[in-house]
């Protein structure tokens, strides 16, 4: 990998599940340090492409690269780069906090200085001697985003993170996530169903379907491109949002 090459690379990647084509011929490519939200309604084909990129799945054609490597041959140093969390983390419920993220420190031989770093670092300090069975909601889940990044990975992959989270639990979420753009050079593919989420913490904005790319670029981009497209075409729906931007391309709205 030469610098200024992607740290992910997706090309021409087809997934299909017997009579379903998940995934239609997407092509991507992820820098270092990016943050890319990856949006779209359910069964649209956002879990496969993030399970294919993760290593959890493997296409049925096309290639992924990570950091300029194929997963093949390649499996334990990849999984030494990337940390993930997904919509729902179980843990054991009779351990603490502390405890629990000692665990996981343990796999990558950590210690207990890093093991402080990721408590204070996801504020759970007063939470630390707490079983995991008495976090709420939000707490488990800044846990689990903790522990995706306790090996201080260069790629991390976060599958709707703040799903079924109340507002202030999800601006906790957002201000870990903030730090971590403003400290390292992590990359980062966030899936959600919150345009507000895709707006306030990423660089770029994927918009999927049908296992299909529609349109990619930064908020910007994407609704003056649309709004221009739409005049030239007559039409006067002014496009405002990424909501709106969704509908007009599929007829849906993203949270649907």
């Amino acid at each position: 990998m030469l610098p200024g090459d992607p740290v992910i690379e997706v090309k021409n990647v087809v997934k299909s599940f017997k009579t379903v084509q998940a995934v239609r011929g997407i092509n991507l490519r992820i820098f270092q340090g990016q943050f890319v939200a990856l949006l779209g309604p359910n069964g649209a084909g956002k879990t496969t492409l993030v399970e294919m990129i993760e290593g959890i799945q493997k296409p049925d054609q096309g290639e992924i690269f990570i950091l300029g490597k194929k997963w093949k041959g390649n499996e334990d140093e990849l999984r030494n780069v990337i940390g993930l969390s997904l919509q729902e983390t179980r843990f054991i419920d009779k351990l603490t906090v502390r405890e629990t993220v000692k665990l996981f420190a343990s796999f990558f031989e950590l210690d207990d200085i890093r093991v402080e770093e990721i408590i204070y670092l996801t504020g759970l300090e007063e939470k630390k001697k707490s079983y995991v069975v008495n976090l709420s909601g939000g707490q488990r889940q800044r846990l689990a985003i903790g522990i995706a990044l306790l090996n201080n990975p260069k790629i991390l992959l976060l599958d709707e993170p703040t799903t079924g989270l109340d507002p202030n639990a999800r601006r906790e979420i957002w201000a870990i996530l903030k730090q971590l753009k403003e400290r390292s050079q992590t990359s980062l593919i966030l899936t959600t169903h919150y345009m507000e989420e895709a707006e306030k913490l990423c660089d770029r904005i994927v918009i999927i379907d049908n296992g299909l790319i529609l349109r990619e670029g930064t908020l910007e981009e994407l609704l003056g491109a649309e709004n221009q497209d739409q005049s030239g075409n007559g039409q006067h729906m002014k496009v405002n949002n990424l909501d709106d931007l969704f509908t007009v391309l599929t007829g849906r709205h993203l949270h649907e």
